[in-house]
């Protein structure tokens, strides 16, 4: 017995843990529910999709699939693996991919994720590891809308609530971490998965530290506290020792996001395209990036990420234009004594944006625009401002993925609760070429029919498209087998060792 007792103090000395840090609670770790950062960045630990992107972001390959096929435009099979172990032990089947479809059409839930699904005709179980879906038409996202998060049916099929489950808190997945410990505002801990399926991760702990203000994260990576983190352009460029690039390797990347100011177009006052003009032409975008950013990031000219099949590249940044901007401003009838004014809204999860939106305010000031400021605690933002569309202006981010859904962000059916469409964007003809392309499956025609949709939307300035940031992320140099590619740096994290 002294023997065994002398055996388990080793391990658990010997038990190695990987550091992080999140500026905000997790809403829901539930994948189908994960629409804040931190919740989807904790959930992607703790559940798998049918299939995933390789590590480049390009080739959709397997994950809970080990085969899947088009049948014909409309049918897909998905064979599953055999040796998927749920975290409670209970075996993973095609009763799982049913239910979690089942779950996100049905009304018990308000989820964005559930537009991925709107052309799926049926799921249907052949047997236990096979399952086959039928689309009403071809769709372009076929596959990647099956990157979802699969939730385990013998767990929820009975449970009235899913948006209040407790579930969402205490979660059971598939993934190479399962969840161990959930301190709201302190601390939430993952422990490695020994029966995943890839093999289990070399790492024993992932302990993600609730930490909301920036200063305080950059510190404690500065400390070694963390074992891993981003860095802001300013602090990378002015407040690192050579010590730290002793201890830290950087990996730099262009991010798969941009930041936006967004108008709620539901007010009548955002509803004159010459004010929305206005405002587009008297910011100075570059001066934004050369303040905030240095040289680690790049202008955003429109909605569709450079790279992809859906930039377009004859779309220029509008250039500064104070005189033309109090000239629209005039002619929709604003002047020195009745000026335009609006609030901006924006929360203190990210570093940047406030600073960002500090900015803005001066930069519109000399088109004689009043700007109100406002940031906010992440939770509270979301809650009180984002979903109720309770804002003027909001100075937000989307991360994207290297196929871009239009329908998702603009698309007027998806101005709802829940809904991604958050400024009430309603064009007609935007909303046709949308339901035109889903059924696309050649990639150059989709290709033309997104880089026009690019135009069309830039031209009705619905946000200010502002800044597409760089990610820089410092790693501990005794975390090994860290392989960067152009999808970033964790798509081995199961083969990462910490010494």
């Amino acid at each position: 017995m002294k023997f065994l007792f002398v055996l388990l103090l080793s391990w658990s000395l010997e038990a190695t843990t990987l550091h992080l840090a999140t500026s905000t609670n997790p809403a829901r770790l539930n994948p189908i529910l994960a629409t804040d950062s931190s919740s989807s960045e904790i959930a992607g630990f703790l559940f798998n999709g049918l299939v995933k992107f390789d590590k480049d972001s390009k080739i959709i390959v397997e994950d809970l699939a080990e085969k899947f096929y088009f049948v014909d435009d409309k049918t897909l099979i998905f064979e599953l693996r055999k040796n998927v172990k749920w975290h409670d032990g209970a075996a993973f089947s095609a009763k799982d991919v049913l239910f979690t479809y089942e779950t996100l059409i049905s009304d018990k839930i308000s989820s964005p994720y559930s537009a991925g699904f709107r052309f799926v005709d049926s799921v249907k179980i052949v047997d236990e590891f096979t399952v086959k879906v039928h689309y009403k038409q071809a769709y372009f996202k076929a596959l990647e809308t099956w990157m979802m998060g699969i939730l385990p049916e013998h767990i929820l099929k009975d449970d009235e609530n899913m948006m209040s489950s407790s579930f969402n808190t205490d979660p059971i997945g598939t993934g190479a971490y399962k969840l161990e410990q959930l301190e709201f505002s302190k601390n939430i801990v993952l422990a490695a998965f020994d029966e995943y399926f890839e093999g289990r991760a070399k790492i024993d702990k992932i302990s993600f530290h609730v930490i909301a203000d920036p200063m305080t994260r950059f510190m404690m990576l500065k400390s070694a506290q963390l074992d891993l983190g981003s860095i802001e352009p300013m602090a990378y460029e002015r407040q690192l020792s050579q010590e730290f690039f002793d201890k830290f390797n950087i990996y730099e990347k262009i991010s798969l996001s941009y930041t936006y100011l967004g108008f709620n177009l539901r007010l009548k006052k955002f509803q004159n395209p010459k004010v929305r003009e206005a405002l587009s032409l008297a910011i100075d975008r570059q001066e934004l990036i050369d303040i905030l950013f240095f040289k680690h990031a790049k202008v955003c000219s429109g909605p569709f990420l450079p790279g992809t099949l859906a930039f377009n590249e004859d779309v220029k940044v509008p250039t500064l234009n104070i005189q033309k901007a109090k000239v629209l401003l005039k002619e929709a009838g604003y002047d020195e004594e009745h000026p335009f004014e609006f609030e901006i809204v924006t929360s203190n999860s990210s570093p940047i944006r406030p600073y960002a939106a500090q900015i803005l305010q001066h930069q519109l000031k000399k088109a004689g625009v009043i700007v109100t400021l406002r940031v906010m605690e992440w939770q509270a933002f979301l809650n009180m401002v984002v979903f109720p569309h309770e804002f003027d202006s909001v100075l937000l981010g989307w991360g994207l993925s290297p196929t871009p859904d239009p329908y998702l962000f603009w698309h007027k059916d998806s101005d709802k609760k829940g809904g991604f469409n958050l400024v009430g964007y309603d064009n007609p003809k935007i909303n046709k070429m949308i339901e035109e392309s889903q059924s696309m499956i050649d990639r150059e025609e989709l290709g033309v029919k997104w880089r026009e949709m690019f135009k069309i939307i830039t031209d009705d300035n619905p946000y200010l498209f502002l800044y597409i940031p760089n990610s820089i992320t410092a790693v501990d140099k005794r975390v090994k087998n860290v392989t960067p590619a152009l999808g970033g740096i964790w798509h081995n994290y199961i083969q990462w060792e910490k010494q």
